[in-house]
């Protein structure tokens, strides 16, 4: 028998932010499956195999920014829904991004907070299409990631795509200003 994961790094496994409902089971190094209750207490199970760890690079394989975030757009308008993967019933922000790189069968973390020590940070000025952008949670205070979205220009503005909870509700693209900045925490460059 397979030793189980402790506790502490399943929360890393959660999605955007953490419920208090939140509980694990059946989980081994190889595979831990989360089941999350949302308000409507329907269980979303999360599969993830092989976690990432710090410093490690994400195989783009010979897909480009272009391909990606034309695939990402697709996504517009499908609504915000917690620890969901599933475009039918909607993304939380780090569901958004496993939907789009799984299209194109690229591997990446599950959780936002998983993309924090992944690949190379680069300054917030320098970004391009394609680039992750990674903020805290809606609690500036905690400086951990909580939210992330992927840069669809860097032009008079900085604008990312992402899967919100907040006004939009939804998958939308959004400029970096003042709210976002306070949240902001790096952008990491994961296209060469």
């Amino acid at each position: 028998m397979k030793p189980l994961i402790p506790a502490f790094l399943m929360l890393q496994l959660l999605s955007c932010t953490a419920s208090s409902t939140d509980e694990v089971s059946a989980v081994s190094e190889e595979t831990a499956v989360i089941r999350s209750y949302p308000v409507d207490k329907a269980a979303i199970y999360i599969d993830t195999v092989q976690p990432f760890k710090g410093g490690q690079k994400i195989d783009t394989k010979n897909v480009n920014p272009a391909q990606l975030l034309n695939f990402a757009r697709t996504q517009i308008g499908v609504p915000y829904l917690y620890a969901s993967i599933d475009p039918a019933k909607g993304f939380d922000c780090s569901g958004f991004i496993t939907y789009v790189f799984h299209h194109f069968n690229i591997e990446v973390p599950r959780s936002s907070v998983d993309f924090t020590n992944l690949e190379t940070e680069i300054p917030l000025s320098s970004t391009a299409p394609g680039d992750l952008i990674l903020f805290t949670g809606t609690d500036s205070a905690a400086k951990v990631v909580g939210h992330m979205g992927i840069i669809t220009e860097n032009t008079d503005s900085i604008r990312f795509i992402h899967s919100t909870s907040g006004k939009a509700n939804s998958v939308t693209i959004t400029a970096v200003n003042n709210y976002y900045m306070k949240r902001f925490v790096k952008v990491i460059r994961i296209f060469d």
